[in-house]
């Protein structure tokens, strides 16, 4: 089971998003023996399935 331990947006100052293109936010999870994951997925689809620092990652790897 993974948690998720940190969630980093970037910053997109200087960064244009190509036409169609959403944001992505880098997520840092983590499992019950401290082991680390990292994940990129659409910031959207983090709001849409209502997950946040500190909640079970819900989704297979």
């Amino acid at each position: 089971m993974w948690k998720i331990k940190h969630i980093f947006d970037g910053e997109y100052g200087c960064e244009a998003l190509m036409p169609g293109q959403k944001p992505k936010v880098s997520v840092t999870l983590v499992d019950e023996s401290g082991a680390e994951r990292y994940v990129l997925v659409e910031d959207e689809w983090l709001i849409q399935k209502g997950l946040d620092e500190g909640d079970i990652w819900t989704d297979n790897l």
